[in-house]
């Protein structure tokens, strides 16, 4: 089965054009990387796939069905950019923020055992069992990125997509939360990420998506390594920084023009 479906999918702003025919499938199961410099259009394509924006031109299909028309929202969880920013100022506890990913199951709002039973497992698989009675603001940022993906396993959602989930986060944080990440995606949730720093791309997803504005690679990781495909989308002024903390994993490769390995992190250009 498809979970995403692009085909010569196109986004502008005005006459902006920020996606440009990009056609791909996202398998059931699978992990995928998006990466590409700053403005090149990660964010829209996600945002495109989730039915969140409809495309200036193509077709998105989410498990095989119209993206901008999908009804079951409990299959899809999104945890956008700024969503730990704007969890700092919520005036709730972790637990309730968890139970958010049952309401489009309890749509009259009676709470039941099942559902009592689908926050606790959500809360102790990413755990944070002991903060569910912590107010979401009092938290770390690593602490309320695992909120947002307890509320998605709360949902019991088959997608979960993330948008640079761990800008925020130091070093060991963002190793524990790609951790988590990966067990997740091999107990078989299908996992989108929209992630700047292409060593922890390489070393953690399976498939691979570059992307300037058109596709310039999509494919499994080990051939993205062998591929020119990061010079040519981030172009003749991009600089691959090697940020090693001496922590590598078996498939992350040296990338050929120097491009470094491990946690190597792509030089951001200007937005647009």
């Amino acid at each position: 089965m498809t979970a995403v479906s692009l085909s010569d999918v196109s986004f502008s702003y005005g006459d902006v054009p920020v996606v440009d025919g990009v056609s791909l499938d996202v398998a059931e199961g699978e992990f995928l990387g998006l990466v590409g410099p700053n403005g090149s259009g990660k964010s829209t394509l996600l945002t495109l796939m989730l039915g969140l924006r409809r495309p200036t031109r193509g077709e998105v299909r989410l498990f095989d069905r119209p993206a901008h028309d999908f009804a079951d929202g409990e299959r899809v969880a999104y945890v956008a950019q700024d969503a730990t920013d704007a969890a700092r100022d919520m005036p709730v506890t972790v637990r309730e923020v968890v139970r958010m990913g049952r309401y489009p199951r309890n749509l009259f709002g009676r709470f039941s055992a099942d559902d009592r039973e689908a926050v606790a497992s959500a809360l102790d698989r990413v755990g944070i069992a002991d903060l569910a009675d912590r107010r979401v603001g009092a938290l770390s940022g690593g602490q309320r990125q695992r909120v947002f993906v307890a509320r998605a396993l709360a949902a019991e959602a088959d997608l979960l997509a993330l948008d640079e989930p761990t800008v925020a986060l130091d070093a060991e944080s963002r190793e524990a939360f790609y951790d988590l990440l990966g067990e997740l995606n091999q107990q078989g949730m299908t996992v989108v990420l929209v992630e700047h720093d292409i060593g922890v791309v390489t070393a953690r997803a399976s498939r691979i998506a570059c992307l300037n504005k058109r596709l310039y690679f999509h494919g499994d990781t080990d051939d993205f390594a062998e591929s020119d495909a990061l010079a040519a989308a981030y172009g003749a002024n991009q600089r691959v920084l090697d940020h090693d903390h001496g922590h590598h994993h078996g498939n992350s490769h040296d990338h050929q023009r120097g491009h470094s390995h491990g946690d190597a992190r792509a030089e951001p250009e200007d937005e647009q």
